[in-house]
């Protein structure tokens, strides 16, 4: 009996030995397989997507960045009803399971309401993720304002060579604007293939972001494109002749007297700014820009940009969207709330959210870790949930 059992133990031990043996081989094969073509198509980046796999609010600690410069800080004045105003237990129960990590209030241009979670404060970096979009959007208006770019009506092409024949001469800012370029990029954010993961985890931005092809009538068409807003981002280097982080630092992050240096993802060291997805700061500093598109472009009085511009960044495009509809929820990198009309606001896919409520003069920014499936007017919930509490502050 004793030799039978140590038969099949031995036989148990030597199967499990082949198949351990033959795991290892095949997952040697698939590294294997899958770093030649990483490395034959040029595509180094799948190796930080793999290794990484999703994107983090902490991101900025895995690339590149350059410094929004700060000057003298202008400190938000506290409110007189700082944190009295709690708010209702359903909304507080929403922030938590989406896992927020800082939410603040600004009422009358006063800090009226702030909290924050997981170790994050008012002084953490976080990632904004596509509310960088409206950020290059005020951009562009400061360039125009400036006269570094002339209209919104100015083709691409006059900045980037690679837009200057066939359709894509016809490409306008304004174009980039609406997200209506008509251009063939991926918007796919789980496909390891897609140039948006490459945008992401690459070290070409310009590549990358100019290899697009246009492929409908610019225009005609609302379909929401990263690669759009990061042309507008090589545009305004081209146009400043600055890298984008300096050029906020002095049009934005200095006059609007930001309590603590923002930083720009790059592609590399010396590269170019990721205007799409990765500006870093804190809640109290995101603040400040919803305070500006509140007060219509100006900040303390000092327009920053034009106010024609200020109004048709929040203003709906009306341009056709894959629902075969006018986008009524969208205007120069601003999303719109269709439901209450005139607010306005900026939107990350993490949940990342500068709230504009110009008429009780309410900024709310929510920064966390996730953002809800479920949707309202064109909104994830807790967008809609944080506009009715901000409706209701006295």
């Amino acid at each position: 009996m004793a030799c039978r059992l140590f038969t099949v133990s031995f036989r148990k031990a030597t199967g499990m030995k082949k198949f351990f043996k033959g795991l290892f081989i095949f997952l040697l094969s698939v590294i294997l397989i899958f770093s030649a073509y990483a490395f034959i198509s040029g595509r180094t980046y799948l190796f930080r997507a793999v290794w990484y796999n999703f994107a983090d609010i902490d991101d900025y600690k895995i690339f590149t960045n350059d410094t929004v410069a700060v000057a003298a800080e202008q400190p938000w004045p506290v409110s007189q009803s700082y944190n009295q105003q709690q708010p209702p237990a359903s909304l507080a129960a929403l922030l938590d399971e989406l896992k927020s990590v800082a939410l603040v209030v600004i009422k009358n241009d006063s800090l009226l309401y702030e909290r924050y979670w997981d170790g994050y404060s008012d002084s953490s970096w976080s990632n904004s993720f596509s509310v960088a979009k409206s950020i290059t959007s005020l951009l562009i208006g400061a360039a125009i304002k400036e006269g570094k770019i002339k209209s919104v009506e100015q083709p691409a092409g006059d900045f980037l060579p690679e837009f200057r024949e066939g359709m894509a001469a016809k490409l306008r800012i304004k174009d980039l604007l609406t997200m209506s370029s008509g251009s063939n990029w991926d918007e796919s954010y789980s496909n390891p293939l897609s140039v948006t993961t490459e945008a992401y985890y690459g070290s070409n931005m310009y590549k990358t972001a100019t290899g697009v092809k246009i492929i409908k009538e610019p225009g005609t068409y609302h379909d929401y494109k990263s690669g759009d807003t990061q042309l507008l981002g090589l545009i305004l280097e081209k146009a400043t002749g600055k890298p984008l982080s300096e050029y906020a630092a002095e049009k934005l992050w200095q006059p609007l007297g930001a309590a603590h240096p923002a930083l720009w993802s790059t592609d590399k060291n010396g590269g170019h700014a990721k205007a799409y997805c990765c500006f870093n700061t804190n809640a109290r500093d995101f603040a400040r820009i919803g305070q500006l598109m509140l007060d219509s472009g100006r900040w303390k009085g000092t327009a920053i940009i034009d106010s024609a511009y200020y109004v048709q960044s929040v203003s709906p495009c009306m341009i056709t969207d894959e629902a075969d509809l006018p986008c009524n929820y969208y205007g120069y990198q601003w999303w719109l709330y269709p439901g209450q009309p005139g607010i306005f606001y900026a939107r990350g896919i993490l949940g990342q959210y500068i709230i504009v409520i110009p008429e009780k003069r309410v900024v709310i920014v929510r920064l966390g870790h996730k953002r809800s499936q479920k949707t309202e007017n064109m909104a994830p919930e807790e967008v809609g949930a944080l506009i009715r509490w901000g409706m209701g502050l006295g």
